[in-house]
């Protein structure tokens, strides 16, 4: 069974998800797995693709996210780490796959915390391109702000990675970056 590729994910996902807002997420959530894999020397392009296909059911199953991704994924031929991965994410709430890779652990931590890295940008002037970790920091620590973001899966999935807060936003920015404008984080600047 072959690696899964973003090609593959886009190709998957199409099939399931059209509403804009979702594929935005899709794309954040594949940004930040890249600068994951940078991070620990895996390969980039596989982890982007397993973040890209993520929330594959949510569209269609938005009340049962992830009860309809494993059987169908399979069916697909998307190889079985991807599939774990893709079910981790949703791990203490909507599945009990716990997160044990860093692939399995980098796409727990990261899900929850490009909302809020995006929700961030998006009140800024100049949007990601000067974004800090210390502003996202204090939008976390402000629970009105973006207030469907479950901070505590952001703090549990820095705490399984074994990452300082701080890092795990570097390094989420950092990927998110290069696809501001696909992301619409370009900023509220004329």
């Amino acid at each position: 069974m072959a690696q899964l590729t973003i090609e593959r994910s886009r190709e998957l996902l199409s099939q399931t998800t059209n509403e804009p807002h979702l594929l935005q997420h899709a794309l954040a959530v594949s940004a930040a797995m890249g600068a994951m894999a940078k991070h620990f020397g895996k390969e980039e392009g596989y982890w982007q693709a397993v973040g890209y296909l993520h929330d594959y059911d949510y569209e269609q199953h938005p009340e049962e996210h992830l009860r309809h991704t494993e059987a169908p994924l399979r069916e697909a031929g998307v190889d079985e780490e991807s599939i774990r991965a893709i079910l981790a994410h949703g791990f203490g709430e909507l599945t009990d796959t716990e997160p044990k890779s860093e692939l399995e652990k980098s796409l727990y931590a990261v899900d929850e915390l490009t909302g809020l890295i995006s929700a961030t940008a998006k009140m800024r002037p100049n949007g990601i391109s000067d974004l800090t970790a210390k502003s996202v920091k204090k939008k976390y620590k402000d629970k009105a702000f973006a207030a469907k973001i479950d901070r505590e899966v952001i703090r549990r999935g820095a705490e399984m990675l074994g990452m300082d807060l701080s890092q795990l936003i570097e390094l989420c920015i950092e990927g998110m970056r290069g696809h501001a404008l696909a992301l619409g984080l370009t900023g509220t600047g004329g």
